[in-house]
């Protein structure tokens, strides 16, 4: 935890607007038609006096990207193996509102968490829990770069503690373990190559040329985040929410390609994965399979080939077409 100002460095802003004009935000309109409230956390909440920035850890124990090398398996991003984090943290976050406002009668409080025009991770910084690494998510020198984050912005002035420096020195591991090459530079992400926006804000086809470079990866990416020095510091979380659920901790890409949308649902109840519905999903399966080289697989494909998603029937095409290409 840590405290803040409810005021953002001019840079933040600058950033933010450079990586919209550039277009690097790929069909994530909503970042660019809130932006200004991105940028200024008091033209989203004008009372707003103070950001408490909170983190939580979620480390995993095993090695998140072992499960790259099972290909006729799935890898799915280490915050998505269980409960979503949004409800787990907005519940805390909630709990720690209601005591505020009892110790403090007539205190204005507002809790975020990731769903609102917030640059938490600029904010996290300013409240000293870490600093936006090259890879552009949040390092923690105590937790690596394994937080969530939330935010309470309140009408309370708390004072703010010392920001947090840079401490990613000449180090580049993130940038090279990227599958798709989605940081032009240091501090800079091109979210259209990215393999977690792809697999998750993208709808429709991915691009042809992407998709050999996606893996077994069908939700998310955490290469970037595991291959950080400062993890050596990390502590596995003692969470049981965000402790992989079996079922969810490489699954067999056949079995995912089979579910139907009740199916679907039911898997990823109370999941993260559940927002991108169905059609998205099995697209992301169908994508594995075509990278799997497992020849085996080819059927599943086949049986897919004339979906009734016409995304989900042509990423199953592209797969069936490229395992026979393989054999």
């Amino acid at each position: 935890m840590g405290f803040a100002k409810a005021h953002l460095a001019p840079q933040a802003r600058e950033r933010l607007m450079r990586f919209l004009a550039e277009g690097r935000h790929g069909s994530m309109g909503w970042m660019a038609e809130r932006a200004e409230q991105r940028a200024h956390p008091r033209a989203l909440w004008p009372d707003a006096v103070s950001v408490i920035a909170l983190g939580v850890n979620y480390a995993p124990e095993e090695d998140p990207l072992a499960t790259l090398a099972l290909r006729d398996r799935a890898t799915i991003s280490v915050y998505a193996r269980n409960r979503d984090y949004h409800d787990v943290l907005k519940s805390r976050l909630k709990a720690l509102g209601r005591w505020m406002a009892e110790r403090w009668p007539g205190t204005g409080i507002k809790v975020f968490v990731d769903t609102a025009p917030v640059m938490e991770k600029p904010l996290a910084q300013a409240a000293g829990l870490g600093w936006q690494g090259k890879h552009t998510n949040l390092v923690s020198r105590a937790y690596g770069s394994w937080l969530f984050l939330g935010e309470v912005f309140t009408t309370l002035d708390l004072g703010a503690d010392a920001a947090e420096t840079d401490h990613c020195g000449s180090c580049r591991a993130c940038l090279d373990a990227c599958p798709t090459a989605a940081f032009p530079a240091p501090y800079e992400l091109d979210a259209r190559r990215c393999i977690s926006y792809l697999t998750i804000e993208h709808r429709g086809p991915i691009e042809p040329d992407l998709r050999p470079l996606m893996g077994n990866r069908i939700y998310g990416c955490d290469d970037c985040l595991a291959v950080c020095p400062w993890n050596k510091f990390a502590r596995a979380h003692q969470e049981p929410a965000f402790a992989p659920r079996a079922a969810l901790d490489a699954p067999r890409l056949a079995a995912l390609a089979a579910l139907d949308d009740a199916g679907f649902r039911t898997l990823f109840s109370g999941s993260p994965v559940k927002r991108i519905g169905r059609g998205r999903f099995v697209r992301n399966v169908m994508i594995a399979i075509g990278n799997s080289a497992d020849a085996s697989l080819r059927a599943t494909a086949q049986a897919l080939c004339e979906d009734a998603d016409p995304v989900v029937a042509e990423a199953a095409r592209w797969a069936a077409e490229r395992l026979e290409e393989q054999r």
